[in-house]
């Protein structure tokens, strides 16, 4: 039986899926803008310490005022409306809520309220990737240890990537490689909330009317956001990362096969089984037709003669040794997507993507040259971007990974371009996501 009619019974059964989301940011809103049309799910509650903000960003996507004035949680339950709150706790540990959807983006808080959810019982859909690079691996075990689900958010790519992947292996082809694509740059990794909308492709206005957040699309376009979900892509399927980071090489969607290779058969790969990210930018800085930028795909191997003979009888494009095939979802589609997650968790019991080891991290790189005594300013902002390393490189090294550089303090001068080590900032050792982090070096 499909997703779609399981979810129909249960909103004939008056049984939905009892959703509570934490943000309304731009993700949360998204989902808010579909879950209006999704049979069988239950929007109980919507926590952000913004509440005008909130219900201004559901009365945009579409909400009625009646739909969200429940005076309470009960009341929402009893109403089938939905109760906008700022304690975002006193929703989590709600008996009337089963699935807790976290897009708060803040990597530290959101460890938070994952923990919290697991105590109550409750499932997790976490579109705050950022927390999965830091310490999703420990997040799943302590989810498995409590008897419900971590899950990533279908609708961001790394999510939509595992969904390929698994597509491949269930299918019995071997993985070369899976990924997204980026509009990327070199001098990219430089950009501030200041520069992001000249280089994004977007207009100041058009970001004000679309409720944009500079820091966060700057996160993308920095190469933090690509290499956040980079880690939880691998951490998830157990690619691998570069050595070095990702070297988004330039391709059409006909391109990708030609360079998901290794690079003793012509590819850009140190081996087989990586994830990478292909830029949609040309060597020369125009745009490439036909581009992957908004989507994910998958490179897959034939195994036999046989199989690669299908492949050209049935005219697949592939390489020009007729061996490898991508596999792809041109866009992606962010929060609209998130109920294929809501369903999954909510009825069949499976996440829609999940860290299984601690294989790839994302380390903080100075943008500028820094000194002691300043605050860090975490993900898309002035002082630092993420870049994706293998954990046998990071962890040894003490590398400070990106998702803990929010608001903490530098303790000596660190050079452009460099990465930061724990030793350069001052943690604090009492936070959760500092305390699963450990547990997650551990590992390696």
């Amino acid at each position: 039986m499909g997703l779609y009619q399981q979810l129909q019974e249960r909103e004939e059964q008056n049984m939905p899926v009892r959703v509570g989301v934490v943000g309304a940011g731009k993700f949360g809103t998204m989902f808010l803008a579909q879950a209006l049309r999704i049979p069988g799910v239950h929007v109980v509650g919507v926590a952000d310490l913004r509440i005008d903000v909130a219900k201004s960003n559901m009365v945009y996507a579409g909400w009625s005022a009646e739909q969200i004035e429940a005076a309470s949680l009960d009341a929402a339950l009893q109403s089938g409306t939905t109760h906008v709150g700022e304690d975002a706790m006193a929703m989590i540990d709600h008996p009337g809520v089963e699935i807790v959807v976290e897009c708060t983006g803040n990597p530290v808080i959101a460890v938070d309220h994952a923990l919290a959810a697991f105590a109550a019982g409750k499932h997790v859909i976490s579109a705050t990737v950022e927390a999965d690079a830091v310490c999703g691996a420990a997040l799943v075990a302590r989810a498995e240890a409590a008897g419900v689900i971590y899950s990533q958010a279908y609708g961001d790519q790394p999510a939509m990537t595992v969904e390929l992947v698994d597509w491949a292996r269930t299918c019995g082809f071997e993985v070369a490689a899976a990924g997204r694509g980026h509009k990327w740059k070199p001098e990219y990794r430089f950009s501030t909330p200041d520069t992001i909308w000249d280089f994004w492709g977007v207009t100041p206005e058009q970001a004000e009317r679309g409720r944009l957040n500079p820091k966060m699309f700057n996160s993308f376009l920095d190469g933090t956001k690509p290499a956040i979900e980079s880690a939880a892509i691998s951490n998830a399927t157990g690619l691998n990362a570069p050595t070095h980071g990702l070297s988004y090489p330039p391709g059409a969607i006909d391109d990708i096969a030609t360079l998901m290779r290794p690079r003793s058969e012509g590819g850009v790969l140190e081996e087989a089984g990586m994830v990478e990210v292909v830029s949609s930018f040309a060597e020369d800085g125009t745009m490439i037709p036909n581009d992957i930028r908004q989507g994910v795909w998958v490179v897959v191997k034939a195994t036999s003669d046989y199989v690669k003979n299908c492949f050209e009888e049935y005219m697949v494009s592939t390489d020009d040794s007729g061996l490898y095939y991508c596999n792809f979802k041109r866009f992606h589609l962010i929060g609209l997507e998130l109920g294929l997650s809501v369903g999954s968790v909510g009825i069949r019991k499976e996440a829609t993507g999940t860290s299984k080891e601690f294989r790839s991290d994302v380390v903080a790189v100075a943008k500028r040259d820094l000194k002691a005594g300043e605050m860090l300013d975490g993900e898309g902002g002035y002082c630092v971007a993420g870049q994706l390393r293998p954990t046998r490189i990071s962890v040894p090294m003490r590398a400070l990974p990106l998702g803990l550089t929010g608001d903490i303090k530098l303790l000596r001068d660190v050079p452009v371009d460099t990465i930061l080590t724990y030793d350069d900032v001052e943690i604090d050792e009492s936070l959760n996501a500092v305390k699963l982090r450990r547990e997650c070096e551990a590992m390696v």
